[in-house]
């Protein structure tokens, strides 16, 4: 077990305890002082928020790892072009090869600029998946909100996982919550998964939990619990495995199939979970969140992988005819989120 997946189950173990755990928290306490004393210079208007002239909707979370967030930020950006706005995604970039000192344009709704390796998974997947919205990659969210509205016409700015970045003014804050991890074991970094503290919740304008499951009582249950105690509007956003495809002809593979599942995403067992009723696994193969594959990854492995369709993206680029994603439906109201 790598020194990140060993931090990762801490995370969300609520029965964590020992020695390295306590150094952990011990180290919890100076990252709570710098994320507090950050917030309360915002929160007391001492630093003050850039405003740009564009609507700006932050999609993001309390905890680390995946929730979620990229196919509600897909949702948000068809509805608003759908609706005849000029959109673009923002995004850090994580995991890209390009330079995010300076703004990425990965494409421009029309034209895609970037493979994955370059990208980003996340914003390549966007990029692909979205027509006629533009997805920019830069570390400064406002320096990339000001090309896009000057450049590219921009009237809707989505930012990706945007909560806990402050310097930019955003018209309304969505925070995403997994319905089965919460808030793992309710520790800030590094100790467990928090970005901050519970305080933030007086910055929430819109809660939404991701339901990643085939019945989805638990998370309406959470839905109408969350909104009761923090006071803050709140609905259920249902992901569901769909079906599984060959990423170069589109083929769908057949229920039942023997495969090998591999993924390199935050919470890869949801992933497996999704997989295990229809087909039979042989082996799980996991990698760190954004990993960037190499043909060694791959080449030992026999028979069909299926893998998510953000890790999709990058295995394309190894030249291999037996990969395959599982695709999901996102269901969310949209429209009354934008009440």
């Amino acid at each position: 077990m790598d020194f990140k997946t060993r931090i990762t189950k801490l995370h969300y173990d609520k029965q964590a305890c020992g020695a390295f755990f306590n150094l952990l928290k011990f180290c919890s306490i100076f990252y709570g002082i710098g994320s507090g004393f950050k917030n309360l210079l915002y929160d007391k208007n001492i630093l003050k928020p850039k405003k740009v002239d564009a609507f700006v909707i932050s999609v993001g979370n309390f905890t680390t790892g995946g929730v979620g967030k990229t196919p509600v930020v897909a949702e948000l950006a068809r509805y608003f072009v759908e609706k005849g706005e000029r959109v673009a995604i923002i995004s850090r970039g994580y995991g890209g090869k390009l330079d995010n000192k300076k703004v990425n344009v990965i494409s421009d709704g029309i034209n895609l600029y970037y493979k994955a390796d370059m990208a980003g998974d996340e914003p390549y997947w966007l990029a692909v998946n979205l027509n006629m919205c533009a997805v920019l990659t830069c570390s400064s969210r406002v320096k990339a909100a000001e090309y896009a509205i000057k450049e590219l016409g921009v009237t809707r700015l989505i930012l990706d996982d945007g909560f806990q970045h402050r310097k930019m003014h955003r018209d309304l804050n969505i925070v995403l919550v997994d319905s089965e991890k919460m808030f793992g074991n309710e520790n800030l970094l590094p100790a467990g998964p928090l970005r901050e503290g519970m305080e933030g919740f007086k910055r929430v304008d819109k809660l939404v939990i991701v339901s990643k499951n085939i019945e989805h009582a638990r998370a309406e249950k959470l839905a109408k619990i969350v909104s009761n105690k923090q006071g803050v509007s709140t609905q259920v956003c249902r992901v569901e495995p769909d079906y599984v495809y060959n990423i170069v002809t589109g083929e769908h593979l057949e229920k039942g199939s023997e495969i090998t599942a591999l993924s390199a995403i935050g919470q890869p067992d949801q992933f497996y979970r999704f997989l295990e009723p229809d087909y039979k696994i042989k082996d799980k193969i996991t990698f760190d969140d954004h990993h960037q594959y190499v043909l060694d990854d791959i080449s030992k492995v026999e028979g069909s992988i299926v893998t998510t369709e953000k890790d999709a993206v990058k295995l394309a680029l190894l030249g291999r005819t037996d990969i395959y994603a599982l695709k999901l439906k996102t269901v969310l109201d949209i429209e009354n989120l934008m009440l």
